[in-house]
């Protein structure tokens, strides 16, 4: 299990268990943690879960694929530095204790 820690736009924060190998977005959704939409079902087609990472946290996720960069643009507040989509980020040992901070909307 990895620790993630959801913070909503107001500070709220959210620790909750992952299982490795499930996606951030869905680790939000089963742990009922608001400002996580997730309504594509986590293909990377609607930017519903839209998280911010700082770049240390950036740097252990794997790189955006083109589809994911074309969903994050249509965001509102798209931070190209800091922007993921949580759909696209699976838990792992490397990601224990990370913090993803939400945006104040996801439509």
């Amino acid at each position: 299990m990895t620790k993630i820690i959801y913070v909503e736009h107001d500070g709220t924060e959210h620790a909750v268990e992952v299982a490795d190998g499930v996606s951030l977005m869905e680790g939000a959704l089963s742990n009922g943690v608001p400002g996580i939409d997730g309504d594509c079902g986590g293909n990377a087609a609607c930017a519903t879960c839209h998280v911010f990472l700082s770049p240390e946290w950036l740097a252990k996720t794997r790189e955006r694929s083109e589809m994911e960069i074309s969903m994050l643009e249509l965001a509102d507040e798209y931070r190209p530095e800091a922007s993921r989509l949580a759909c696209q980020i699976k838990a792992s040992a490397a990601l224990d204790g990370m913090r993803v901070d939400m945006p104040a909307t996801q439509h």
